[in-house]
């Protein structure tokens, strides 16, 4: 499994960091915004977003109008290595569950 997959599960690996990756894929989002959504405080908000964005599921703008304020989006693609990943594992499973039921039939007989 490539770095990148292992950031991308550890990044989703907290309940907090799931839940912001499904509000943000409503539209994007203020960090403060995100804090209230999931009852936050600001610092632990902003600790899981620097997850996420080393996990590469989102990325940040900043709007020209005032540059202090931060608008999170989920990065166009980000999680699709780990579905690839998925989908070959389950592919793996299912021709070794397959396998397996074909010998426990043949074991029958």
């Amino acid at each position: 499994m490539s770095s990148r997959i292992d950031k991308t599960f550890a990044a989703l690996a907290d309940p907090h960091r799931r839940h912001a990756v499904e509000l943000l894929g409503e539209r994007p989002r203020r960090a403060g915004e995100l804090a209230d959504a999931l009852g936050l405080s600001a610092p632990a908000m902003s600790r899981h977003l620097r997850e996420l964005k080393q996990g590469g599921l989102v990325e940040e703008t900043h709007p020209e109008f005032d540059s202090r304020v931060r608008i999170y989006a989920l990065k166009a693609g980000a999680m699709t290595e780990m579905k690839r990943w998925l989908a070959d594992t389950e592919a793996m499973w299912s021709a070794q569950l397959s396998a397996f039921k074909a010998h426990v039939e043949k074991k029958r007989k």
